[in-house]
């Protein structure tokens, strides 16, 4: 399975797409937080797609990709106008968290303070229709076509080289956002923990899928029997064991960290997530290049 940049950037942009549905279908996080990811991630794929088309092999599998990882670009795009167009409609999930909070802190200060003079001092009345989250489904639906026109490029068996990449693009996507989610309450303090704990909990259920796809034969299995030479002697293999293992302990530790009550405990969580990326891409990344032909 060949490691290549092209394919790499538009898989990371295309998972890191699809778990941004994940976060913005709950409608807490504000919106700006889609728009620094549809524009980091929407870059990922640009690239990405410029290099597809700057190389000069490949045939139909090639032009597949291009046409997908463009897909992904205006995809993410479209989505980027319709959220700024309609950004004054705000979120509706965050809003009623807001109201539920005043009401709470009204009911506290009776009778100095009535429930209708704290929703008169809150935010203003949002206008206009709401920015749609099924848009965001938009370019990880063009980035699974590029996804799988890569596979073809990558080499090895075709379903394994495909379910490799999938993987690997949801995996990578889901640990990516979650640390850039949770840099984000820093910009929205009073952000429940849910949309966090959702991403850890996506990121630990696609762990041992990432695992298996890379142990399926031929795959590290055979590296740790010696059918595989990694070139290192067995070094590569022992990293990649070390790096799988190492990210599913920092996930439990964050979900650990995310049930503590002081708000300090999502900052403490976020650099456990910082951690858990470098072993995540060891996990994805090192055993692709020791498979690769």
């Amino acid at each position: 399975m060949d490691l290549d940049g092209a394919t790499f950037l538009v898989q990371w942009g295309t998972g890191g797409l699809a778990c941004l549905w994940v976060t913005t279908r709950g409608r807490l996080v504000s919106l700006g937080y889609g728009w620094l990811l549809r524009g980091v991630f929407g870059s990922m794929a640009l690239a990405g797609a410029l290099l597809f088309v700057a190389q000069d092999d490949g045939g139909a599998a090639r032009v597949v990709a291009v046409v997908g990882s463009f897909g992904v670009v205006a995809g993410s795009g479209a989505a980027l106008w319709s959220s700024i167009a309609r950004r004054r409609a705000g979120v509706s999930g965050g809003t009623a968290v807001r109201e539920q909070r005043r009401a709470r802190v009204a009911a506290m200060l009776e009778p100095e303070v009535s429930p209708e003079d704290v929703h008169e001092t809150g935010d203003a009345t949002a206008s206009g229709a709401e920015f749609d989250p099924r848009l965001d489904l938009l370019a990880p639906a063009f980035g699974l076509v590029a996804v799988l026109g890569a596979a073809h490029l990558a080499g090895g068996a075709y379903p394994l080289s495909a379910a490799r990449l999938v993987v690997g693009a949801l995996f990578l996507g889901a640990v990516s956002d979650a640390m850039l989610l949770g840099h984000w309450y820093l910009t929205q303090p009073g952000l429940p923990r849910a949309p966090i704990k959702e991403l850890v909990v996506v990121l630990a259920r696609l762990w041992p899928i990432e695992v298996a796809v890379f142990l399926w034969p031929t795959g590290m299995v055979q590296v740790f029997t010696g059918a595989v030479d990694d070139g290192w002697d067995g070094l590569l293999g022992v990293i990649w064991i070390v790096s799988a293992l190492s990210t599913i302990v920092l996930v439990g530790v964050t979900w650990l960290a995310l049930r503590e009550r002081f708000y300090s405990a999502v900052m403490a969580a976020t650099g456990l997530l910082y951690l858990a990326i470098l072993t995540a891409f060891g996990t994805d990344l090192v055993a692709r290049a020791v498979l690769a032909p």
